[in-house]
Order: C-alpha cells, then sequence, then structure tokens
C-alpha cells in the first residue's frame, strides 16, 4: 500500500527537496512547508520548476523511492531510481519477445482488446446512466464501430494492422466524447484529441491524468521487475516508457477518462482554473490541479470487482495487478496475458 497511496506531488513552483536525517523537506522561499520520513514516501512526482537537494536524491534512491519529473503542463521528462532490481530471466525475456514482431503482437493484440472493450463499456454506461442528457443514438453508433474492431480483434494480426484498428477505434470513441460531457458546456467542449500541446480544457485534463496513470503504471512495472522502457505495442524510444503505454492503454479509459469526466460533470474544476498561453498550449493553475491529484488519489481507494481474479481489490492496485499477470504470462506460468476488461 505504500506504493499505492503514498506519492508525493510537488506542484507549487519553486518548491526545493531537501533532506534531514531520514526526512524528505518541501521548502518554498526557504520556508518548510512539510516534511516527510522516508519510509512514508512511496514516490515523488515533481511538476514544473521543482528542485532537489544531491542528498534528497540520494536519500530516494537508497530507500528505492523514485522521483519523476514533469513540465508543468504534465509532459514527462525523467526519473531518478535505485537501479533496477527483479529477476534478469523475466527481463531477458521480455526484451526477447518485444524483438520479435510476432511474440509482440500476441501482448500487443490483449492489450488493444482490453483498451477497445472499455472504450464500449465508457460508452455503453453513459448511455444508460445519463439516458436524459447525452445522445443515445450517437453514442450507440459508436459502440457498433467498436463492436466491429472487437470482432476484428478475434482473429491474429500482425503489428501494424493492430495499431490500425486500435487507432480506428480512439478515433470512434473520440468522436462522441463530448456527448459525454453534461454539465458546463460552453467551457468543457471536446473536438478532437490534441496532446504537444493541449489545446483545450478536457484535453488540458486529459493530457494531466494520462500522465499521472503512466506514473502508477511505470513504478508497478518496476515492482515486479520488468523494464518501463521496452513495450510490445508502442516501439523503443529514447525517454518514453514504452511498456508503461501499452499497459495504461486498457486502463485509461476506465481509470482516467471516467475521472475527467466526473470532474467536470459534478463541477469539481470550472473554466477559470485553465489559462490559454500565446502558442495556444492550455495550462491548469495550481489550485485546479491539486484538485485533480485529490481526485486521482481518492479514486484509487474505491473497490472494483477485478474480471480475471474475480476478486474485489482497490482501483489503485490495477496496474499491480495487471503488472503482475504480465510477469506470469512472459514467466509461462499464464497462457496468455489476461487484458483488465471493466464490465
Amino acid at each position: 500500500m505504500k506504493k499505492l497511496l503514498n506519492t508525493l506531488f510537488v506542484t507549487t513552483q519553486d518548491a526545493y527537496l531537501a533532506r534531514e536525517g531520514e526526512q524528505i523537506l518541501v521548502r518554498v522561499e526557504g520556508d518548510t512547508k512539510l516534511r516527510l520520513p522516508i519510509h512514508t514516501i512511496g514516490g515523488i512526482v515533481c511538476f514544473g520548476r521543482v528542485s532537489c537537494s544531491p542528498f534528497a536524491l540520494q536519500l530516494c534512491a537508497d530507500n528505492d523511492v523514485a522521483v519523476s519529473f514533469l513540465t508543468e503542463t504534465g509532459r514527462y521528462l525523467a526519473r531518478l531510481q535505485s537501479p533496477t532490481s527483479g529477476n534478469v530471466l523475466l527481463r531477458r525475456e521480455q526484451f526477447r519477445r518485444a524483438d520479435s514482431p510476432e511474440a509482440s503482437a500476441v501482448v500487443a493484440q490483449a492489450v488493444v482488446i482490453g483498451k477497445v472493450c472499455n472504450c464500449r463499456t465508457v460508452l455503453r454506461r453513459a448511455a444508460r446512466d445519463h439516458a436524459e442528457a447525452v445522445n443515445a443514438d450517437a453514442l450507440d453508433a459508436a459502440c457498433r464501430e467498436l463492436d466491429l474492431s472487437v470482432t476484428r480483434l478475434g482473429m491474429p494480426l500482425p503489428l501494424d494492422a493492430l495499431r490500425g484498428c486500435e487507432g480506428d477505434a480512439a478515433h470512434a470513441y473520440f468522436a462522441v466524447f463530448d456527448h459525454l460531457i453534461t454539465a458546463q458546456k460552453d467551457d468543457f467542449r471536446f473536438a478532437e484529441r490534441s496532446r504537444r500541446p493541449p489545446l483545450d480544457n478536457v484535453n488540458a485534463l486529459l493530457s494531466f491524468v494520462y500522465t499521472l496513470l503512466t506514473h502508477d503504471v511505470a513504478a508497478a512495472l518496476q515492482v515486479v521487475g520488468l523494464d518501463p522502457q521496452v513495450g510490445f505495442l508502442h516501439r523503443d524510444r529514447p525517454g518514453r516508457p514504452s511498456l508503461a503505454l501499452d499497459l495504461m492503454e486498457e486502463l485509461r479509459p476506465v481509470l482516467a477518462d471516467r475521472l475527467v469526466l466526473s470532474l467536470i460533470n459534478r463541477r469539481q474544476v470550472t473554466a477559470k482554473g485553465f489559462r490559454t498561453t500565446a502558442s495556444g498550449a492550455v495550462l491548469m493553475d495550481d489550485d485546479t490541479r491539486r484538485s485533480v491529484l485529490v481526485a486521482h488519489q481518492e479514486r484509487k481507494r474505491d473497490s472494483i470487482r477485478h474480471p480475471f481474479l474475480d476478486e474485489e481489490t482497490e482501483v489503485g492496485l490495477l496496474p499491480y495487478i495487471q503488472a503482475l499477470l504480465l510477469a506470469r504470462f512472459l514467466r509461462g506460468d499464464l497462457d496468455g496475458y489476461p487484458p483488465f476488461i471493466w464490465k
């Protein structure tokens, strides 16, 4: 649970992390705003202009506490951590399969199936729970397109075809995403997905929460001994946690998209918390970012039934469960990788 709930998010600009004995101190303009014993911290995520002393970083490394650095908008920059631990044989098997297009396609296909099924469930639940506020016909048409994608994914496909299928499904899903926003429509309209940079309030929220989820998944992969940088659906690229992005695909409709929709529809975020820069990028202010972080952490405490294990578990444990299942598949303990499919 330490890894799940005790992530320290530092969003205050010009904050400085220092060490005092076995504690991490957060200082702003010379004043100590927070002090935490290192054994209570599972990870540290720094947004924007946040710096750390070498001694604080050493304390984190000695206690296996990863420190991640992101831009103020949530774009991943770097991650400092202690040397990789885990079973070297497991990582070698991961690398071997990643080098094989055929073996990579086996894992990638399971991940894409999970993503498409979960996108479809998000739309179906919205149509059922908010029938009076959404365009049911548009959502039903999108679900039929996703049904076709699921059918196509029922047969073995090469990587390029899988990526094409995933892209088509994502287009169908995001084409009706605006219909899922039932409040504050003048301030939170969604036309299309824009990432670098996000060009509207909804995309700013999505990008930020996706970054948080990527951090959680990368940490889970490290815990089970897998390398977050070497993926199957997403190919290797310097600085990109490709395997974390793979596993995130099946989780983000449930863990990220629904959170963003809830924040907007329940008016937990408002338009005054966003600003547009000269370049067109949309940024959140500190208060809005904190609200999102609190909601993200609270969501992790909710319970959900895992479809493969058929057991109740905390939402925040899903990245760790999926990372363990992937590791067991790569070791040969499972015949296939079971993606998380929400029901």
